[in-house]
């Protein structure tokens, strides 16, 4: 014997008409989906995107004093470092600072947020493009002092030719790299959240205005 299925009301062509309309609906609701799903998925940035310039948010609530993260931006790695108290004094030690290149960021690596003695949107935390401005090496961050040699008060050293930048990322003279190290343009969205890739609200700044990358 074949079972029959039955509407709890109604005849058979009432039910048949019932599971008809049920059934298409059904379906439309799948092609719905099936179309609006390109489009959610569209909504989220792609690789190529971010790679292109757009902004990204970074958490940095878990950054200690002392310590750096990396992260890409364009293709280029950011690094984003918390800067201890001493290391911020020393960013200011005229001794230090005589032997700087570029001292006062005169030269345009930098927007005009942070042309300043830390360069930096916050004194505490330092954003800035790690390539090297010589021949475009990833500087290490080496922010001990002596680490790199006797006088080394903290800051980037680049392995491949010896260019030497401090906690600001500013050259110091006699060493192969002409500039200091660039610094993207950011903000803070949250004290705990910094932006890469987008400028404070009223500021105009783009890195293809620098000297150098």
């Amino acid at each position: 014997m074949t079972d029959t299925v039955q509407a709890p009301h109604g005849h058979d062509g009432e039910s048949r008409r019932d599971f008809l309309t049920l059934a298409a609906s059904a379906i439309t609701g799948v092609g719905a989906a099936c179309t609006l799903w390109p489009l959610i998925s569209s909504m989220e940035p792609a690789q190529d995107v971010l790679a292109a310039g757009a902004p990204v948010d970074i958490d940095i609530k878990a950054l200690q004093p002392g310590q750096q993260m990396v992260v890409l931006w364009r293709s280029h790695p950011v690094f984003i470092a918390r800067r201890t108290p001493d290391e911020l004094k020393t960013l200011q030690d005229q001794k230090e600072l005589a032997q700087l290149r570029d001292p006062d960021s005169g030269i345009l690596q930098q927007p005009d947020y942070a042309k300043n003695w830390h360069r930096s949107v916050k004194p505490e935390y330092f954003v800035v493009v790690g390539i090297c401005t010589h021949l475009g090496c990833i500087p290490e961050f080496q922010p001990k002092p002596e680490s790199v040699g006797p006088g080394w008060e903290g800051g980037y050293f680049c392995p491949c030719h010896g260019s030497r930048y401090d906690l600001a990322g500013r050259v110091f003279q006699g060493v192969p790299a002409p500039y200091n190290l660039p610094v993207p343009p950011h903000h803070f969205v949250s004290d705990t959240v910094v932006r890469i890739g987008e400028n404070p609200p009223g500021e105009t700044f783009d890195l293809n205005d620098v000297e150098q990358i």
